[in-house]
């Protein structure tokens, strides 16, 4: 049984994880369509630029994101200037550095599902008068749905698993910044503290592995449905 701090820290990592992967994803969908359906000079440095942070020590994106978001950082001032908020020691800091992470998974998996659309349904449509917009909203997002699905699920998953890059952006703070490996990684640092981090901990490799059972499930069905209406 998990005690109410437990709780209250479960709480706070499902919403920081739901926050960030809803935020990323009109983002990550935006970055995988340029890079799957356009050619253009620059391409392959914004490629790098998405995938960054996958291969970058989580302490320097959680430094870069201090430079930026921090009370002298160019983001942060413009933040705190125009609508007073600062992300500095707040969850929704934790929610800016989980979206940084999960962004390279997110973009991947659609990319993925976008590249596999077959264009010519797309100019087929077109042939039958329908606009660029129409084809869009009628024929490629629910072709691309399940990279989309899937984009979600796996955000999510890497969200709550974020540790380097939200310790270094906005501290271990209890009941605002201490997401599962936060208090994980504080329950390591206390005599006696086994018993916390082992039901935490499976708790952990619970939501990891529901994340990644459901995203397969949502995957097959909707490429179910999408048969069916083909059918």
């Amino acid at each position: 049984m998990l005690s109410a701090e437990e709780w209250g820290i479960v709480a706070l990592s499902l919403k920081v994880g739901g926050v960030a992967v809803l935020a990323t994803l009109p983002i990550a969908f935006a970055l995988a369509w340029v890079l799957a359906r356009h050619r253009f000079p620059g391409r392959v440095v914004l490629d790098a630029l998405v995938h960054l942070p996958l291969v970058l020590p989580p302490v320097v994106t959680g430094w870069l994101l201090l430079i930026a978001f921090g009370p002298f950082g160019p983001a942060g001032r413009w933040l705190e200037s125009w609508f007073g908020v600062s992300l500095m020691f707040r969850w929704t800091g934790a929610a800016v550095a989980a979206a940084i992470m999960a962004l390279p998974l997110m973009v991947r998996a659609m990319r993925l599902s976008i590249e596999g659309i077959d264009r010519r349904l797309e100019g087929a449509a077109r042939t039958l008068g329908a606009s660029p917009w129409h084809s869009f909203w009628t024929i490629s997002l629910p072709l691309a749905l399940p990279g989309i699905l899937a984009a979600l699920v796996l955000g999510f998953a890497r969200s709550i698993g974020e540790f380097g890059a939200t310790i270094t952006f906005v501290s271990n703070i209890p009941g605002e910044t201490r997401t599962l490996p936060l208090a994980i990684y504080s329950a390591l640092q206390v005599p006696g503290g086994e018993a916390m981090v082992t039901r935490l901990a499976l708790l952990s490799v619970a939501l990891s592995l529901g994340a990644l059972i459901l995203s397969e499930w949502l995957v097959r069905r909707t490429h179910g449905e999408r048969q069916r209406h083909g059918d």
